[in-house]
């Protein structure tokens, strides 16, 4: 399988995921309503907040199963760890879903701010919940396993297969079967365990036959692996602490249908980093190897023209999302209601995505130069100054205030940290990156704006508002890419290649 089929696979099941997973919400919200896809956000959170006890074990048994592709380890050693991960997911599983029972009648009584649901209602749908958490959670190991054999193509097109029957199939079953928040987890604990299955059997198949027909479970084959299991662990915890806490959080300080509004609006703010996240995905190994090749004037050309890609995607959808954010919410779910209480909080997390999809770059530099030391000093400051500041801003303001506290944990960083390490890597390399790949791409698109929003005039109906967005997202995407210098080097090149022919 050649790594090229490998990415577009990648890609394509990434992007069919995840876009599957935000157009069908506001059905969602009309056949179950606000408060009960409240318990779908808080749901989701749980999911990401599991992955706090994964500690690298799934990317190092993708790491495994790669280096026994490249005859680094054998067989019986594969399969060996294979079983000890095996212990360890299924008695963690099962020890987090049983605490997530237990707890069930005091989050769904204490924790939850329920008004029309049934307590015993959104007890029963906890309790599926912490199912589907454990057994999902489970599936981890075994897509690390098939990543690790390089069946991207398989797993795209089972990820797809299995999207399509969570997400757009539930529909039919919202129809015909019921609505009820009890009811839709039923529907995706069956799933989560079909899919559980497939990937147990998926990944028997590619394992390599040994004469042991026993392996017992030990602890001696994580020893040799744990040293790198705790480094991803670290930076994965940190990932999962900074865009999981305010949703942890709301879910106690608001009312479960706010706790909807909320979970929407951030959930459209996530396309920015949605549509800039594959460059980012290609330009790691790029940069990496011509980093161990020496080519220092490449890499920095590379760096700095990524950051122009990224900035002429990037900027646009965040100024979009953030200053027509109420006519997004509007054209996207029909509901004005949602739209109005929605906004605010898809303005502020909308311009806080822009400039984390910006303020990434330096760790892509740290990355290619193999020395990530200052990237965890970064992630650790980062912690400390989102944390607290969210946990007080959401007390005071709600989640407006966990808006703001988003901007404002990105932009310090993004102002105070990435010139100390630009200049730790590139003397001189800063100043330039700013002014010339990120400022003068964001100059003409912010004025242009601001004319926009002294000219237009929304129309009333929900097909002309999405037309209107469409236009003027591809206006702005238009004018922040003749303000590259990269776009216009490249177009200036393609056309003196097309007229030389």
């Amino acid at each position: 399988m050649t790594l090229k089929r490998n990415i577009i696979a990648n890609y394509i099941g990434q992007l069919y995921v995840t876009l599957i997973g935000i157009l069908l919400v506001p059905m969602y919200v009309k056949y179950m309503g606000a408060e009960a896809y409240g318990l779908v956000g808080f749901y989701a959170m749980l999911q990401a907040l599991f992955m706090l006890l994964d500690m690298g074990l799934t990317p190092t048994m993708a790491r495994e199963t790669a280096r026994f592709n490249g005859g680094a380890i054998d067989a019986l050693s594969l399969r060996r760890l294979l079983r000890t991960l095996e212990g360890i997911f299924i008695g963690v599983a099962v020890l987090g879903a049983a605490v997530m029972i237990a707890a069930a009648d005091s989050i769904a009584s204490q924790w939850l701010k329920v008004e029309q649901l049934p307590q015993v209602e959104v007890r029963h749908a906890i309790m599926l919940m912490a199912v589907i958490v454990a057994i999902r959670w489970i599936d981890g190991l075994y897509r690390g396993a098939i990543n690790g054999f390089e069946r991207l193509v398989w797993l795209s097109g089972f990820n797809i297969a299995i999207s399509t029957v969570r997400f757009v199939l539930v529909i039919p079953f919202f129809i015909f079967v019921g609505t009820s928040a009890t009811l839709f987890f039923t529907y995706q604990a069956v799933i989560a365990v079909i899919e559980l299955i497939w990937l147990i059997a998926q990944t028997y198949h590619l394992l390599p036959k040994v004469k042991e027909r026993h392996i017992p479970w030990q602890w001696q084959p994580l020893r040799g692996v744990l040293k790198f299991s705790l480094s991803i662990a670290f930076t994965s915890a940190v990932w999962v602490l900074v865009t999981q806490t305010d949703k942890l959080i709301l879910s106690n300080l608001l009312m479960l249908s706010d706790y909807a509004y909320f979970t929407l609006a951030v959930l459209v703010a996530s396309v920015i980093l949605i549509i800039s996240g594959p460059v980012s995905g290609a330009l790691l190994p790029r940069m990496t190897k011509m980093n161990a090749e020496g080519d220092e004037a490449g890499l920095i050309r590379l760096y700095r023209n990524a950051t122009q890609m990224v900035a002429v995607i990037a900027i646009p959808a965040a100024l979009v999302l953030a200053f027509f954010a109420e006519q997004v919410l509007w054209a996207w779910t029909g509901n004005a209601d949602i739209a109005h209480k929605a906004a605010p909080v898809l303005t502020l997390y909308a311009l806080g995505n822009g400039i984390m999809s910006l303020a990434a770059f330096p760790y892509y530099l740290q990355f290619a130069k193999g020395d990530l030391k200052l990237h965890l000093i970064g992630n650790a400051l980062f912690v400390a100054i989102f944390i607290p500041l969210l946990i007080w801003a959401t007390g005071k303001y709600g989640m407006v205030g966990a808006g703001y506290a988003w901007i404002i944990a990105n932009l310090l960083p993004f102002i105070v940290w990435l010139p100390f390490v630009h200049r730790r890597f590139v003397k001189g390399l800063h100043t330039q990156w700013m002014l010339r790949d990120v400022i003068s791409i964001m100059v003409l698109p912010v004025i242009t704006l601001y004319i926009l929003l002294q000219l237009i005039v929304w129309p009333k109906t929900q097909l002309l508002v999405t037309m209107y967005i469409v236009v003027v997202s591809f206006g702005l995407f238009m004018v922040a890419a003749i303000s590259s210098s990269w776009v216009r080097d490249t177009i200036r090149q393609k056309w003196r290649v097309s007229v030389a022919r």
